[in-house]
């Protein structure tokens, strides 16, 4: 017996009763709920297979290497045949004699070469160059002329990325880190590899260090005596530094100490802050320049004084990239006692930045840090300017074996432990270092007979540890082909292309770029203006939500446009009135003018909803796979390109992070949606019982 259908109004949809329907409706419930959580599971299996794609490019592309635990150690020499003359029985001997007790290293941060470059007199006719930043460390250009045999300036050569935290390890364990440690600048770790501290400490030396408080996560418990300074609050031009000042002198002149280490964080600051051509770089340079006068006073005969710069800076104060002005530092050496035997050249010497922990770690008589690359500056064992060439020559022929042998073990060790290492060259390297060894083996059995072989020798030995640390960049530099080529991975699926661009125009139309210097570190201060303390996870977590509010928003909002063709419907039934006369006809025919409206139409057919949903996400994320994959091609066609550390291995952080970020987005929006489809739904089998009863 049929029964005429009930209606009641409900938030402006009207909904049709049936009998019977009702109880269709509720035992579809669980066959809906059971849909919509398959759409969210094969969603994120797909975003599964997006991340392995990543993460397998990524394994081909930016590559990591190996950390060694080994440690260099004075009971064991780094290669066969005995110590060098002079350094049994001496106190604090190792494998070398000490040619100093104490070292005071001055680390000023993002001291650029031409902060510190000598001003010379500009030629007749051309203008001055005058720029905040030049001539404001003049002590450094009266003490080269003054004392040219006691002090030298070099242009330290920095490996990116010049992010602080990979330039201290770089600076204390003489090794290559690898791009992809610049994630972890701002959550440091402890250095497990072999370094200059951990030989300090095991060497009964006492280390004070004041400054940077970065120096605290990565050597715990390493200083006897330090003083930490919260580092991030780059608006902060003074906290630091006048830190520094308080205790500087004092312990300096306390005599309580083997190695003091002082780092200053103006210079660094001032760049983010006001960019280097600003009078306020030019108050913390001169600052900089009284500290150095101050310091030179101070140090005694058997005292090393280094000042250097960790990486430089842009022209707008960033660093981050591997531009000429941000791999270009300072590096100053200074001794009352005699340390060349020559003046300095016309123009400052190049040197790589990882050479100064073998310097200083022979200098001081330790062990060289069991996986440095670097090479020593000879110059520096040659003697005083009284020195005589054959013992000066002997001198940095016996540094440069050390060195040498030391860095003939690692690569034997690394080469063991993984197989990075290309093997071709690796041969023709060990074959170059036996050679070099022999060499001067045999000339230290018949030195006066060999005397002319010995220049020759040094060049050999240099020859070996600058083809090592060749091959060690390329290495830890090359790219897997068939990693990058099968990483990549789409969905052939229609694009919503419309909404993707505007989250990728948004991105760059909020002032952002795919390029470490131009990221907003400021926004890590909002709400926080007088910083975070020791906490570095918040103000991570605020620049990363800053810099990838757009893809967070759009993917959130993305589920939305299933109700655009609804909207879009519902505003044309609006205008489509029936004409006049035809009352009659829609009397007959009610369910044709009171059809159901926007999503109340999915309630009749939830299936069609959650297929909606999943059509929905496969499109958006087809679209991410596209940018994506458009990325990977182009870093994997242009991976030898001289950019490609600068622009194309950015580009392609920014998209991998970007596409987790919008997929991780997507999947919350898609769950959101469906929690709110599930307590409409619930609502709905209500009112549809309530109406049967």
């Amino acid at each position: 017996m049929a029964i005429e259908p009930r209606r009641a109004a409900r938030s402006g949809a009207l909904i049709s009763v049936v009998p019977g329907r009702g109880l269709r409706r509720c035992t579809s419930g669980r066959r809906s709920r059971m849909q919509k959580i398959s759409v969210l599971l094969f969603l994120a299996w797909v975003c599964f297979l997006f991340y392995a794609g990543i993460a397998l490019f990524t394994s081909g592309f930016l590559l990591t290497r190996l950390e060694l635990t080994n440690h260099s150690t004075c009971q064991e020499p780094p290669g066969p045949g005995s110590l060098p003359w002079g350094s049994q029985g001496e106190p604090r001997a190792c494998w070398m004699a000490s040619r100093f007790s104490r070292v005071v290293l001055v680390l000023i941060d993002a001291l650029r070469f031409d902060f510190a470059q000598p001003q010379h007199s500009h030629m007749p006719g051309e203008p001055p160059v005058s720029l905040p930043f030049l001539g404001k460390l003049g002590s450094l250009q009266r003490i080269l002329e003054t004392q040219p045999h006691h002090a030298r300036l070099y242009r330290s050569q920095v490996d990116p990325p010049t992010t602080t935290m990979q330039r201290l390890k770089a600076l204390t364990t003489g090794s290559l880190p690898t791009f992809i440690d610049a994630g972890s600048n701002f959550a440091t770790h402890a250095i497990v590899e072999d370094n200059l501290i951990k030989q300090l400490t095991s060497a009964g030396r006492r280390v004070v260090f004041m400054g940077d408080d970065t120096w605290k996560d990565l050597f715990p418990g390493a200083f006897s005596q330090a003083f930490f300074f919260p580092s991030f609050n780059v608006r902060d031009l003074h906290t630091v530094d006048n830190g520094i000042l308080e205790h500087l002198y004092p312990t300096m002149d306390s005599g309580e100490w083997d190695v003091l280490i002082a780092h200053f964080l103006g210079v660094d600051h001032c760049g983010h802050k006001h960019g280097p051509n600003h009078p306020e770089m030019a108050k913390k340079l001169s600052q900089m320049d009284q500290v150095i006068q101050g310091l030179v006073e101070r140090v005694e005969n058997d005292t090393l004084l280094v000042v250097a710069g960790d990486h430089g800076m842009t022209m707008n104060g960033d660093h981050g990239g591997d531009s000429e002005l941000e791999v270009s530092a300072a590096l100053f050496l200074y001794s009352p006692t005699a340390l060349f035997p020559s003046a300095p050249p016309e123009e400052p010497e190049v040197i790589p930045q990882v050479s100064l922990v073998p310097t200083l770690a022979l200098l001081l008589g330790l062990p060289i840090p069991f996986g440095n690359i670097g090479e020593v500056m000879a110059e520096l064992f040659s003697g005083g300017e009284d020195s005589q060439p054959h013992s000066s020559a002997l001198a940095q022929a016996t540094a440069l074996h050390l060195n040498a042998q030391q860095v003939s073990r690692f690569l034997h060790t690394y080469s063991a432990a993984t197989q990075d290492l290309q093997a071709k060259e690796l041969h023709q390297l060990q074959n170059l270092f036996s050679k070099a060894s022999a060499d001067y083996q045999w000339f230290l059995q018949s030195p006066r007979e060999a005397e002319a072989t010995l220049w020759t020798v040094i060049a050999e030995l240099q020859q070996f540890l600058r083809g090592a640390r060749a091959m060690c960049i390329e290495s830890w530099a090359r790219f897997s082909l068939v990693r990058m080529v099968g990483g990549p991975f789409t969905v052939p699926w229609q694009a919503v292309l419309a909404w993707a661009l505007m989250a990728t125009q948004t991105f760059y139309s909020t002032g952002h770029q795919p390029v470490f210097p131009a990221i907003h570190w400021h926004a890590a201060f909002v709400g926080f203006p007088e910083g975070h303390g020791s906490s570095t996870w918040l103000p991570a977590l605020l620049v990363g939500a800053n810099t990838f509010a757009s893809h967070l928003l759009f993917a959130v909002g993305c589920p939305l446009l299933l109700l655009w063709p609804f909207l879009c419907e519902s505003q044309g039934q609006r205008k489509r009135r029936q004409p006049p006369g035809n009352e009659a006809e829609a009397r007959v025919r009610p369910e044709e003018e009171e059809e159901p409206l926007m999503e109340m139409r999915l309630r009749d057919a939830p299936h069609h909803f959650n297929a909606a949903l999943l059509q929905l996400g496969l499109k958006y994320l087809f679209v991410l796979g596209i940018q994506i994959l458009a990325c990977t091609l182009a870093a994997s066609i242009l991976r030898r390109h001289l950019m490609v550390w600068k622009v194309f291995a950015p580009k392609f952080i920014f998209e991998a992070l970007g596409f987790i970020v919008s997929s991780v987005g997507l999947l919350l929006g898609i769950a959101l949606v469906m929690r709110v489809d599930g307590a409409v739904s619930s609502w709905f089998r209500q009112l549809v019982l309530a109406q049967q009863r």
